[in-house]
């Protein structure tokens, strides 16, 4: 029996393990199994391996799409300018990693993307960032990353956030995991009440499907986007990548 999972913590939220359950049953896959694997420590990813020889491939979540990075036998396949894995194939018991988010996240953002959509705010810099400014940069769409404290790539802090700042960048998105469940009363502190009906706000949080984050962007007459596409997307990426051939 082939096994995969997920990594990360908490994982409360994740709807990783639902859907490649529901997948392997609806295409018939007999020999695979998912699992979601809470570490509440990357270092715990080693013991993780050791008692599970049959894992082939597994994902990773937040927080730990950076640290992991430190575990890799091969990294070749990750965009020399990206600082994040979030799927990791074992090739003879070596570590090869992957980032599927930045194909989850271009496919996702541009179905709802417009073409009055050129600047944008990113809210957070950790890395589930990583995909989001890799793929902005793609697009040429230029952003401002926003954090609590200026540190490391954070432009701007939320408390700087003003009329002229979101009226100027019509697409936000959430790379937090502010609002995920269960604590889906909260979301990024910013002055929602200069959002329009130019707007794009894109939630990367998938669970609840409509976050505060949302729920406030769309009483404004702006249009929403959550992350469950992206999940999908990356998903089925994944699975492509854990099972081509060398």
């Amino acid at each position: 029996m082939k096994l995969y999972g997920l990594i990360g913590y908490p994982l409360g939220h994740s709807f990783s393990k639902k859907y490649f359950t529901e997948k392997f049953a609806r295409e018939g896959i007999n020999d695979c199994r998912y699992e979601s694997f809470p570490l509440k420590t990357i270092d715990e990813l080693k013991n993780l391996l050791t008692q599970n020889p049959e894992l082939c491939g597994f994902n990773i979540t937040i927080p730990y799409k950076q640290a992991v990075l430190a575990f890799l036998d091969d990294s070749t396949k990750l965009p020399a300018d990206l600082n994040a894995c979030n799927c990791i194939k074992i090739v003879e018991g070596k570590l090869v990693g992957y980032n599927t988010d930045v194909t989850g996240f271009e496919k996702s953002l541009q179905l709802k993307l417009k073409d009055h959509h050129k600047s944008a705010l990113v809210l957070g810099n950790g890395g589930a960032a990583e995909a989001v400014k890799f793929v902005l940069n793609k697009l040429h769409i230029n952003f401002t990353i926003v954090g609590r404290k200026l540190r490391g790539d954070v432009n701007i802090t939320y408390a700087d956030l003003n009329e002229n700042i979101i009226k100027e960048n019509l697409l936000i998105i959430n790379t937090t995991p502010l609002g995920t469940f269960p604590n889906i009363d909260e979301c990024a502190e910013i002055p929602y009440q200069y959002l329009t009906t130019q707007h794009l706000l894109y939630d990367l949080v998938y669970n609840p499907p409509k976050t505060l984050f949302l729920q406030k962007g769309e009483a404004q007459g702006a249009a929403i986007k959550n992350g469950s596409d992206m999940l999908d997307i990356q998903a089925e990426e994944s699975w492509r990548i854990w099972n081509e051939k060398d």
